[in-house]
């Protein structure tokens, strides 16, 4: 083992191993390919994980130095309660742009829930989960 610090050249950043979780946002929304998913709407899930380095936030204890994930969840419940889509792939991106608006978001993984689906048979839930990633043709232009 060496005594070199983790961020130097020779070491990958850990950053991208920080994860923040948010579980369970539930939203109503009336996306769906049906005339009753857009007229009556029904709840939707969103599960978010965002790798995020959180030194910057763990060293100052100051909230402008990390995602303020009261913001992100309002934002993430406005875009699900906005503009109807047909498929729950398109309101999954939608979500993932939501989260990576926040340059130091590096990664967003997104599970979409959509519980009352319109399916003929007794289930628990339609899910479906994505992750996107940052380009990373600009590291280290700040936050929004």
């Amino acid at each position: 083992m060496t005594d070199e610090p983790f961020d130097t050249p020779a070491r990958p950043s850990l950053a991208a191993q920080d994860e923040l979780s948010v579980i369970g946002i539930r939203c109503r929304g009336h996306h769906g390919v049906f005339d009753h998913e857009r007229r009556d709407g029904q709840t939707f899930v969103v599960d978010l994980t965002l790798g995020v380095d959180i030194g910057p936030a763990a060293a100052s204890d100051d909230l402008r130095d990390t995602i303020d994930y009261g913001t992100l969840v309002a934002e993430v419940v406005a875009a699900v309660e906005r503009d109807p889509v047909d498929l729950i792939e398109t309101l999954a991106e939608r979500i993932a742009a939501v989260c990576l608006l926040d340059a130091r978001v590096e990664w967003a993984r997104i599970s979409l829930h959509k519980p009352e689906a319109p399916i003929d048979a007794t289930f628990d839930d339609v899910r479906l989960t994505i992750t996107r990633h940052r380009p990373h043709a600009g590291k280290g232009e700040g936050h929004r």
